[in-house]
Protein backbone atom coordinates (compact mmCIF):
# COMPACT_ATOMS: atom_id res chain seq x y z
CA UNK A 1 0.00 0.00 0.00
CA UNK A 2 1.01 3.57 -0.69
CA UNK A 3 -0.62 6.40 1.20
CA UNK A 4 -0.71 9.78 -0.52
CA UNK A 5 -1.58 13.12 1.06
CA UNK A 6 -1.89 16.28 -1.01
CA UNK A 7 -1.48 19.81 0.32
CA UNK A 8 -1.14 23.33 -0.99
CA UNK A 9 -4.57 23.94 -2.43
CA UNK A 10 -6.56 27.10 -2.00
CA UNK A 11 -7.94 30.20 -3.64
CA UNK A 12 -5.83 32.20 -6.06
CA UNK A 13 -6.49 34.96 -8.57
CA UNK A 14 -6.11 34.36 -12.28
CA UNK A 15 -2.50 34.77 -13.30
CA UNK A 16 -1.25 33.66 -9.91
CA UNK A 17 0.74 30.64 -8.85
CA UNK A 18 0.39 27.73 -6.44
CA UNK A 19 2.53 24.74 -5.58
CA UNK A 20 0.93 21.48 -4.65
CA UNK A 21 2.75 18.84 -2.68
CA UNK A 22 1.98 15.17 -2.33
CA UNK A 23 3.65 13.26 0.48
CA UNK A 24 3.87 9.49 0.15
CA UNK A 25 4.27 6.80 2.77
CA UNK A 26 4.22 3.05 2.74
CA UNK A 27 6.09 1.29 -0.02
CA UNK A 28 9.24 2.63 -1.67
CA UNK A 29 8.32 5.94 -3.25
CA UNK A 30 11.04 5.77 -5.89
CA UNK A 31 9.51 2.57 -7.30
CA UNK A 32 6.47 4.48 -8.53
CA UNK A 33 5.66 6.83 -11.33
CA UNK A 34 3.74 9.76 -9.92
CA UNK A 35 0.96 11.65 -11.58
CA UNK A 36 -1.40 14.54 -11.01
CA UNK A 37 -5.00 14.49 -12.16
CA UNK A 38 -7.83 16.94 -11.66
CA UNK A 39 -11.59 16.87 -11.65
CA UNK A 40 -13.73 19.94 -12.15
CA UNK A 41 -17.38 20.03 -11.04
CA UNK A 42 -19.54 18.07 -13.45
CA UNK A 43 -16.56 16.83 -15.45
CA UNK A 44 -14.57 13.64 -15.64
CA UNK A 45 -11.20 13.28 -13.98
CA UNK A 46 -8.44 14.32 -16.37
CA UNK A 47 -4.71 13.88 -16.60
CA UNK A 48 -2.53 16.86 -15.71
CA UNK A 49 1.08 15.70 -15.41
CA UNK A 50 3.26 12.69 -14.69
CA UNK A 51 6.87 12.09 -13.75
CA UNK A 52 9.02 8.99 -14.06
CA UNK A 53 10.62 7.21 -11.13
CA UNK A 54 13.90 9.08 -11.42
CA UNK A 55 12.30 12.35 -12.47
CA UNK A 56 14.02 12.31 -15.83
CA UNK A 57 10.83 12.04 -17.90
CA UNK A 58 7.77 14.24 -17.54
CA UNK A 59 4.48 14.43 -19.38
CA UNK A 60 1.87 17.17 -19.41
CA UNK A 61 -1.62 17.68 -20.67
CA UNK A 62 -1.78 20.16 -23.54
CA UNK A 63 -3.94 22.44 -21.41
CA UNK A 64 -1.16 22.97 -18.85
CA UNK A 65 1.98 22.58 -20.97
CA UNK A 66 4.28 25.53 -20.40
CA UNK A 67 2.43 26.68 -17.28
CA UNK A 68 2.78 23.72 -14.91
CA UNK A 69 5.86 21.78 -13.90
CA UNK A 70 6.10 18.50 -12.03
CA UNK A 71 9.04 17.44 -9.91
CA UNK A 72 9.84 14.92 -7.22
CA UNK A 73 12.22 14.52 -4.32
CA UNK A 74 12.70 10.82 -3.69
CA UNK A 75 14.63 11.53 -0.49
CA UNK A 76 11.56 13.30 0.89
CA UNK A 77 8.99 10.93 -0.67
CA UNK A 78 7.26 13.93 -2.17
CA UNK A 79 6.04 14.99 -5.60
CA UNK A 80 5.27 18.59 -6.47
CA UNK A 81 3.11 20.39 -9.00
CA UNK A 82 4.11 23.98 -9.61
CA UNK A 83 1.24 25.84 -11.26
CA UNK A 84 1.87 29.23 -12.83
CA UNK A 85 -0.30 31.58 -14.88
CA UNK A 86 -3.38 30.00 -13.42
CA UNK A 87 -6.69 30.36 -15.23
CA UNK A 88 -10.26 30.04 -13.96
CA UNK A 89 -10.56 26.82 -15.98
CA UNK A 90 -7.85 25.30 -13.78
CA UNK A 91 -10.37 25.27 -10.93
CA UNK A 92 -10.75 21.66 -9.81
CA UNK A 93 -9.92 19.10 -7.18
CA UNK A 94 -6.35 17.98 -7.79
CA UNK A 95 -5.30 14.43 -7.00
CA UNK A 96 -1.89 12.84 -6.91
CA UNK A 97 -1.57 9.19 -7.83
CA UNK A 98 1.03 6.44 -8.01
CA UNK A 99 1.54 3.92 -10.77
CA UNK A 100 3.98 1.25 -11.85
CA UNK A 101 3.98 2.63 -15.39
CA UNK A 102 4.28 6.07 -16.94
CA UNK A 103 0.77 6.78 -18.12
CA UNK A 104 -1.79 9.49 -18.74
CA UNK A 105 -4.65 7.07 -18.03
CA UNK A 106 -6.28 7.22 -14.61
CA UNK A 107 -7.17 3.49 -14.33
CA UNK A 108 -3.47 2.66 -14.65
CA UNK A 109 -2.76 4.39 -11.36
CA UNK A 110 -3.01 2.15 -8.33
CA UNK A 111 -3.01 4.58 -5.43
CA UNK A 112 -4.71 7.93 -5.01
CA UNK A 113 -4.70 10.77 -2.54
CA UNK A 114 -7.84 12.37 -1.18
CA UNK A 115 -7.51 15.48 -3.33
CA UNK A 116 -6.97 19.17 -2.70
CA UNK A 117 -9.18 21.98 -3.97
CA UNK A 118 -7.92 24.74 -6.23
CA UNK A 119 -10.13 27.70 -7.02
CA UNK A 120 -8.92 30.29 -9.51
CA UNK A 121 -10.94 33.48 -9.46
CA UNK A 122 -11.22 35.74 -12.49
Amino acid sequence: QVQLVESGGGLVQAGGSLRLSCAASGRTFSNYVMGWFRQAPGKEREFVAAISRSGGITQFADSVEGRFTISRDNAKNTVYLQMNSLKPEDTAVYYCAASKILSTIAPEYDYWGQGTHITVSS
